[in-house]
């Protein structure tokens, strides 16, 4: 099933709300399948408070966010970064291991949107 739960099991104080979560758009109507599977898209905003540097983990799904406030540094598991300031937005990698840090000095407050099949996770911890 999609969660967030494991978006905030990665780091200490790292909150993410589900603004929405739904395989029909606005009117109702179902969205369109991709090939057989039915998608869902997932639109949170997750907040990473400064100086935390989230577990690595990996996304099965294709997903796209926008940092809304702070400084963020992406990484992933062979050492790729990329930094990331207010109004930036990033398509994000998909089955490979990363990570983020929060730069401060605010918060780092971002607004993801995953499509994916409807109950696919959306996020795995990967094992230290």
């Amino acid at each position: 099933m999609a969660s967030s739960d494991h978006l905030e099991s990665l780091g200490p104080g790292v909150t993410v709300q589900t603004l929405a979560r739904s395989d029909r758009s606005w009117n109702g109507a179902r969205l369109p399948p991709f090939g057989t599977a039915q998608p869902e898209v997932n639109v949170l905003r997750m907040t990473v408070p400064s100086g935390v540097k989230l577990k690595f983990h990996q996304h099965p799904v294709i997903h796209a966010g926008v940092l809304l406030q702070g400084r963020l540094r992406l990484e992933t598991k062979d050492g790729a970064t990329r930094l990331l300031e207010p109004g930036q937005a990033v398509i994000e990698v998909v089955n490979q291991e990363h990570t983020s840090m929060s730069l401060g000095p605010d918060p780092a407050v971002l607004l993801i949107v995953f499509v994916g099949p409807q109950g696919q996770a959306i996020t795995l911890p990967v094992a230290p």
